[in-house]
């Protein structure tokens, strides 16, 4: 019976995560943006007054303008090294305030877009 439960409950976890990505991919194709941009650009539309002030189209080409940076700037070690982080939550900041990205909700955004770069970064890094 926990067995069952517990298969069950895995089954779910899989199912949800396929649902969620064909919903991404989905999203992605209507916005015009590849598989990393959309990741970026859900870590900018987690703030609702973002979407609300610059709209879909602006949050659509600040994602575009991020995966150019992020990718521009890892190196094999980022993730570990401070420096790199620091300089590249510098150039997420300004591509923010470049924008109009609400100055109150920057440093939450960085913090999302940084967290979204360790996850869609490892096959970049493995590149270089």
């Amino acid at each position: 019976m926990i067995a069952d439960e517990a298969h069950r409950s895995q089954y779910d976890f899989i199912d949800g995560f396929a649902r969620h990505m064909r919903e991404a991919g989905r999203r992605g194709e209507k916005l015009g943006l590849t598989d990393d941009e959309v990741a970026f650009y859900d870590a900018l539309e987690v703030n609702d007054s973002a979407v609300a002030v610059l709209g879909d189209e602006t949050l659509r080409m600040i994602a575009q303008e991020l995966v150019k940076a992020v990718r521009n700037s890892i190196t094999i070690d980022w993730t570990v090294r401070e420096n790199v982080r620091a300089q590249m939550r510098v150039i997420i900041k300004r591509i923010l305030r470049k924008y109009g990205y609400p100055p109150d909700k920057q440093a939450r955004a960085t913090e999302l877009v940084l967290e979204q770069a360790e996850i869609i970064c490892k096959d970049w890094s493995e590149k270089i």
